[in-house]
């Protein structure tokens, strides 16, 4: 007696129709669709700055010095949107860390995904700073002061951390070869820049007092980390472009990521000096609506030299065949902070030519924001933009 049962040739293990069972080969009548969810696998950090692209959109809207019918309705929409997707994105990310804690502690040693670690810090401050501006009119003066309250104190937490931790990592660990500096390394350091406008909104709903004048000071102390940093990291950026040439198709939309420091700092010494009256001594306050302009409109004079410069650059890139990619959200959040920084010009200096440089501004933001949306949501439905990276050798020989 055969202690195995007996075996017989198997069938070859044809693909079988999930419906009928019949092989797939033999199978001649229509085959079902199976849609799969997007993999979170491989969304990184940076999908934090569709957040951050669609909450400036709402907040320098906002602060436009003109009225203009129906553009606070627009404002109000752009809010809701970026609320959900700072949601969605926490979502995806939160989910990405459970189950693909491989990849996530890949970025965080990989130079060049490590740095969008800051946009997490700027989604959360942009959408809180946009809360209390424009989602006031939706949810109450007492609701959107609590919502900002929130995300600002956990964007200035992450982005502290974040303007720490990055350049640690990139000492200790990432070791970047010479040549290889980017203007992704600007992100980290950018967040303390933002924590400081954004900190300007909440300075008057403080108790006059110890409060209200350590929030101030703190504010500024964040501008200064981030200036500063920003000053060091800056001419690297520049001697890369100069020695090295032009930054890889992909990336070139990066070089907007420089305007990001010059109009948020901008945006930071108006908004403060808006804030200092009754949060410090008048002289100082005084000094603060001085210090506003005089830093002001210098820093603006190079902003728009860079962004012509960057602006050449892309221009070159595209007739070389640069396609999309999400480094396209790098034309909004840095231009929507030029927009608020020579709106508060434009209000402490009462110039129209401020203001009209802060509508034409506006409305490159709104159709770089409505082009890199786009083609997001047709990535993110495709599939092509939470699919694994095509290796630069494989895209090089698929294009030949």
């Amino acid at each position: 007696m055969a202690i195995f049962p007996q075996t017989r040739t198997a069938e070859p293990l044809l693909p079988r129709d999930a419906w009928t069972g019949t092989p797939r080969d033999a199978w001649t009548g229509p085959r079902p669709v199976v849609r799969r969810l997007p993999s979170l696998r491989h969304i990184g950090p940076n999908w934090y700055a569709s957040v951050m692209g669609t909450a400036i959109v709402a907040s320098a809207g906002a602060a436009l010095p003109v009225d203009v019918p129906g553009l606070r309705g627009a404002c109000t929409v752009a809010w809701a949107l970026s609320a959900v997707l700072l949601a969605v994105v926490l979502a995806a990310r939160a989910g990405h860390w459970l189950h693909h804690r491989d990849q996530a502690r890949a970025h965080l040693l990989d130079p060049a995904v490590a740095p969008f670690y800051g946009c997490l810090a700027m989604a959360l401050l942009a959408v809180g700073g946009a809360t209390l501006t424009v989602g006031v009119d939706v949810i109450g003066v007492r609701a959107a002061l609590a919502v900002d309250v929130v995300l600002f104190a956990v964007g200035t937490v992450v982005g502290l951390v974040a303007a720490v931790v990055v350049p640690y990592l990139m000492v200790v660990r990432h070791r970047p070869a010479p040549g290889t500096a980017s203007p992704v390394w600007l992100l980290p350091l950018v967040a303390p820049m933002v924590s400081a406008s954004q900190g300007a909104l909440l300075v008057p709903h403080l108790a006059a007092g110890q409060g209200r004048e350590a929030l101030l000071l703190a504010c500024y102390a964040m501008f200064g980390l981030s200036l500063l940093a920003t000053l060091v990291v800056l001419p690297l950026v520049f001697a890369r472009l100069v020695h090295h040439g032009p930054l890889p198709l992909a990336l070139t939309p990066t070089l907007f990521l420089v305007l990001g420091p010059l109009g948020q700092s901008t945006t930071a010494v108006n908004q403060l000096a808006d804030a200092a009256p009754g949060a410090v001594a008048g002289p100082y306050a005084s000094a603060f609506g001085a210090f506003a302009v005089l830093y002001g409109v210098p820093v603006m004079g190079f902003a728009l030299l860079w962004l012509a410069l960057a602006a050449a650059m892309t221009i070159r890139a595209t007739r070389d065949g640069m396609g999309f990619a999400m480094t396209w959200w790098a034309f909004t959040f840095p231009v929507g902070t030029c927009v608020t920084g020579a709106a508060g010009l434009a209000r402490h200096t009462g110039l129209d030519a401020l203001t009209w440089l802060a509508v034409a501004l506006y409305v490159f933001l709104v159709v770089a924001w409505a082009v890199a949306g786009a083609r997001t949501a047709r990535g993110v439905v495709s599939g092509a933009l939470t699919a694994a990276p095509v290796p630069p050798g494989a895209a090089t020989a698929r294009t030949r």
